[in-house]
């Protein structure tokens, strides 16, 4: 059976909006190839309208930017929703536009102690969902890299990264960035314990530009040559008071 092939009309709509995506993340076509499991050829000359995109790649593609390409039929163009909803701030695309980047993301790591680990973290304006979004990459454990939405309330000056997950939650809250471009904060989530069981954990979190990462991705152990400077980065959450660890009580 042959692959559905969309319209020419739609072929032109997506690949616009592919073309953005790429612009606004930063990222290469050749990346978004790999990362959609298509050839660059593919992606190539559908970009350039010398074929039209299939039913098959085009979906590759939503699942590897995190977004939907594809146009409801009698629904609004989604460049005329220029805000968030009132759940996540409000805030128009242009408030939020220097917050958009990837970034190079360090924790320590849950599953051997005294490691740092360190991914991607790309955010993103979503123009069908009229949001900032966000999505994590270059995971060791990539089955469990996170998604989701980005909330800017104007109340507390923070930012906060959002997954709900059919109700399960996970939340990074970050300081807005500093003049280097930095966020620093707080990682709650979940840590998988032995077997099935989960327990709720917290843990630094540093989301640098991603040109920081010059030692890599990865768990970064001590002998490594990473480690001393992302220790450091991570260091400064509480050293530098972007947030507070109570540990007992007195």
């Amino acid at each position: 059976m042959s692959e559905i092939e969309l319209s020419e009309a739609q072929s032109r709509a997506i690949a616009q909006t592919v073309r953005e995506a790429l612009a606004r993340r930063r990222i290469s076509r050749q990346t978004l190839a790999e990362e959609a499991r298509i050839s660059i050829s593919t992606l190539e000359k559908a970009l350039a309208g010398r074929r039209p995109f299939t039913l098959a790649t085009t979906i590759r593609l939503e699942e590897a930017l995190g977004q939907s390409l594809r146009q409801e039929p009698g629904r609004p163009a989604p460049e005329t929703a220029r805000h968030a909803p009132d759940e996540l701030g409000s805030y128009s695309r242009e408030s939020v536009a220097w917050i958009e980047g990837r970034y190079l993301t360090l924790r320590p790591s849950f599953g051997t102690a005294g490691s740092i680990f360190a991914y991607r973290t790309e955010i993103a304006w979503d123009a069908e969902s009229a949001r900032l979004v966000f999505r994590e990459a270059e995971r060791l454990d990539a089955p469990f890299a996170q998604s989701g939405s980005v909330a800017v309330p104007s109340q507390s000056g923070m930012i906060y990264l959002v997954t709900n997950w059919h109700g399960q939650h996970r939340l990074a809250v970050l300081c807005r960035p500093n003049i280097q471009g930095e966020m620093y904060g707080v990682l709650t989530t979940l840590h998988a314990g032995r077997g099935t069981q989960l327990t709720p954990a917290a843990a630094p979190l540093a989301l640098l530009p991603e040109q920081a990462g010059a030692f890599g991705y990865g768990r970064i152990g001590p002998e490594e040559p990473g480690f001393a400077p992302y220790r450091a980065y991570l260091a400064r959450v509480h050293e530098d008071g972007y947030a507070t660890f109570f540990t007992g009580v007195a």
